[in-house]
Formats: structure tokens, C-alpha cells, sequence
């Protein structure tokens, strides 16, 4: 299995180093052939509005949607806004997953915070998720066939999946709980 991870900006390092943890080769994604052998794709958080440019100055829009087309891809954060349809504001997007997005729906830098989080779908007796949010956007609506996956306590939408695609407005690449990449290579793996 190769993961390639998104590499115009944002973590996309933290992504690479877990996933080499877990075994798995991986790759940084520049350039459109940098896509051609990878069996899942990783958007990390990051600035969606500088992700969005470089990949339309990159000639990447295209390839990733034909991409996604066919293989898993998880965003987080900023890729969670790249990958939205609906996010209230005109930007480059990807426009692949039926979900709608408030970005910095939770305040500022410095308004980050963590929180535990109950993943649907993961074990009952499994621990929470330790996530963490910085600027985060959040999932105002999920709609056609995607499902959120994990709430606030308050009801706040911030994981949700659609099929081989899975969007998380945390960062779970900067904890030390791999179980999310892990769940990622089971979706790449189905």
C-alpha cells in the first residue's frame, strides 16, 4: 500500500511520519504524476484558501478530482475545506464530498482547544479520540450519502464520511493516537 500526502503546504510532514510508523510507504504530492501510483491520498490541514491556488497553479484540480474519483481521500482541516462542495465563500475547491463548511467556525489561533471525541462506528468500549482543533472549521450539514462520524459535546459536526472519502476538522496527526491513519488504511484497503 502507498499513501501519498498533499504537499503544497500545511502538515503534511506529521501525516508522512505516522504513516511510516505504521509501515506504510508513502509519498509527497506536487504534481499530478506524483499521483499515479498511490492507492489513498492525504489533504492536510494547513491554509485551505493557499491549498486551493497552488493546486489550480499546480494544474492538480483535475487529476486529484479523477483521483478521487476512484481511491480514498481523507482531509483534515483545511482538507477538510478543500474537499467540501458548499463553503460559503468563493475559493478554489475540490468539491467532491456532499457536505457543507464553516471555516474557523471555532474562533481564532487562539481559541484552540482539545477535546475527546466518540468515533461512530469504532468499538463502544474503544477510548475517545484525543482531537485537536486549531482554526478549525466545522461541518454545518452533511448531506446525499455522508455520514457524520464524531460530534462535540455540544452537537457540532466535525467528522463525517462518504464512502472512500473522510473529512475531520481536527488534526489527528498531532497526537500521538494513530487510530484515525489506521482507519484511513481500512477504508483505502476495502
Amino acid at each position: 500500500m502507498k499513501i501519498g500526502v498533499l504537499a503544497l503546504q500545511g502538515a503534511f510532514i506529521e501525516h508522512i511520519k505516522i504513516l511510516r510508523q505504521l509501515g506504510v510507504e508513502t509519498a509527497e504530492v506536487r504534481l499530478p504524476a506524483d499521483l499515479a501510483d498511490l492507492d489513498g491520498l492525504i489533504i492536510p490541514g494547513g491554509e485551505s484558501t493557499t491549498i486551493g491556488k497552488l493546486a489550480v497553479m499546480y494544474n492538480l484540480m483535475e487529476p486529484l478530482r479523477q483521483f478521487a474519483a476512484e481511491k480514498a481521500v481523507w482531509g483534515t482541516c483545511a482538507g477538510m475545506i478543500f474537499m467540501a462542495k458548499d463553503i460559503g465563500v468563493d475559493q478554489p475547491l475540490l468539491g467532491i464530498m456532499d457536505i457543507v463548511v464553516e471555516r474557523n467556525a471555532f474562533g481564532r489561533q487562539v481559541d484552540s482547544f482539545e477535546a475527546d471525541l466518540r468515533i461512530e462506528g469504532w468499538p463502544a468500549e474503544a477510548k475517545p479520540f484525543p482531537a485537536v482543533f486549531i482554526r478549525a472549521p466545522k461541518l454545518i450539514e452533511t448531506k446525499e450519502t455522508a455520514q457524520p462520524i464524531a460530534t462535540l459535546a455540544d452537537g457540532s459536526l466535525v467528522a463525517a464520511q462518504q464512502g472512500k472519502w473522510m473529512v475531520t476538522s481536527f488534526h489527528p496527526e498531532l497526537t500521538l493516537d494513530d487510530r484515525f491513519h489506521r482507519y484511513f488504511l481500512d477504508i483505502v484497503g476495502r
